[in-house]
């Protein structure tokens, strides 16, 4: 039997948690700190709040576009139908800016939590050692990344409700107060994309809709059991690491200036003192959370790129699945070079803050397409319709517009690079596009 397009339907409501929660939750592990600089524990937790809320109404609103249109690629196809060919260009295009921009910063920052494990052995290196691994095993089949997917997960939310019962006891709120505003009410801005970290990348729930039995039921279980999930999650983290000892101990290391990519091991160390074997245990959990979210991501981001072909976008190589495991091999394969490339860079963080700009571009043209189709497209199936519409996805479209303006003007120059790569892409594009034609 030869390549062809099709998936293999496996996925039920336990395995999209398993997915949903995974995605994101290195982002409890790592990355979010580095907001605390720019906002400091008033700021961060203004701007977490504001992107909790987004997030919460685009899972209710992805749910209804996911459950109506169960695509590989998501928002590509919900703008693709919306609009046509153009705008699913662009949609597809963000899509691959985040899901590949963010994990390669998760691959690096798994490195960073081995290197105490494997101190003979680069940092760079393992991570790159993580993308051949977790490659190989999104190759074998969905069913096995899936199960692998939920496993991790599970050992990585135990992970931050042992951080929290360890460290809660030695909460006192005036640590949340301590130079709450470091930069003014203007750090809150920056930390914007630091706070996206808690949640980035759930809506990849949606690329697996192809692979879901029972879409038009299953999604919506799934999305909404994950933003539960991650919005308690992240409330606990924040508190509980914040308030033992100020936020300065939950970035930077005792006698260092650079910022750390493992802070919740960062705070326990000073919490433990002597007993480095619980540091050390808490590291090997944390990095189950970091696995969780690199396999997961890759997952999503192999059927993102799968769809992108499809379309007509990639060359239609990218948009095969391999006739024994059923999986988009060649897209994971072309994410995964591009990951290892953007690992040279070495910058966790500018990683992060570009793989925002794709994202709040994703969601703002994805919750304009949901708009557009309850108008165009009244008569749609909608076996879950999201509640108190329209006004859920205006309420997230207008905080995603908030949060690209803010970051495109806190971070010109990033953002100079993401409109860049997107305004290539798109001649690149037009340019194949009038030669087919």
């Amino acid at each position: 039997m030869g390549e062809s397009s099709e998936l293999k339907k496996a996925l039920g409501p336990v395995m999209l948690w398993g997915l949903g929660v995974g995605y994101v939750i290195s982002g409890m592990y790592f990355g979010w700190n580095l907001g605390l600089p720019e906002g400091g524990t008033l700021g961060m937790a203004a701007a977490v709040v504001l992107v909790a809320l987004m997030y919460v109404a685009l899972s209710f609103s992805y749910s209804e576009l996911a459950c109506a249109i169960p695509k590989a690629g998501g928002a590509l196809d919900y703008a693709h139908r919306a609009w046509g060919p153009r705008w699913g260009f662009v949609v597809g295009m963000a899509q691959n800016i985040e899901f590949i921009f963010a994990n390669a910063a998760i691959a690096f920052a798994i490195g960073a939590y081995l290197s105490p494990w494997l101190p003979g052995i680069p940092t760079l290196v393992l991570a790159i050692a993580t993308y051949l691994v977790f490659t190989a095993i999104n190759i074998i089949g969905i069913k096995t990344a899936a199960l692998f997917e939920l496993g991790v997960t599970a050992i990585a939310v135990a992970g931050l409700l042992l951080f929290a019962g360890l460290t809660l006891p030695h909460f006192e709120l005036n640590n949340l107060t301590q130079n709450a505003l470091p930069n003014g009410w203007g750090g809150a801005f920056a930390a914007i994309p630091f706070a996206v970290w808690f949640f980035l990348a759930i809506e990849g729930v949606a690329n697996v809709a192809e692979e879901t039995i029972n879409p038009q039921r299953n999604i919506s279980l799934g999305f909404g059991a994950a933003i539960f999930t991650l919005v308690a999650l992240c409330a606990l983290v924040f508190v509980s690491a914040a308030g033992v000892n100020g936020w300065e101990s939950v970035v930077y290391p005792a006698g260092s200036s650079e910022p750390s990519d493992a802070p919740l091991p960062l705070v326990l160390s000073t919490l433990m003192g002597g007993d480095k074997w619980l540091v050390h245990l808490f590291t090997a959990i944390g990095l189950f959370g970091l696995v969780a979210s690199f396999h997961g991501i890759m997952l999503a981001e192999g059927r993102g790129m799968l769809e992108f072909a499809r379309c007509g976008f990639a060359p239609k190589a990218l948009g095969t699945t391999h006739p024994t495991f059923k999986t988009p091999v060649k897209a994971l394969l072309l994410n995964s070079g591009i990951g290892i490339i953007l690992l040279l860079t070495g910058r966790t963080g500018e990683l992060i803050i570009i793989s925002c700009f794709g994202a709040f571009t994703l969601y703002i043209i994805s919750m304009l397409a949901f708009l557009h189709l309850r108008n165009k497209e009244p008569n749609l199936t909608r076996p879950f319709r999201t509640p108190f519409s329209p006004v859920t996805p205006v309420l997230a479209l207008l905080i995603a517009v908030v949060c690209l303006v803010a970051i495109t003007v806190r971070y010109v120059q990033l953002g100079l690079i993401f409109y860049a790569l997107m305004l290539l892409a798109f001649v690149g594009f037009k340019f194949f596009e009038k030669h087919r034609g």
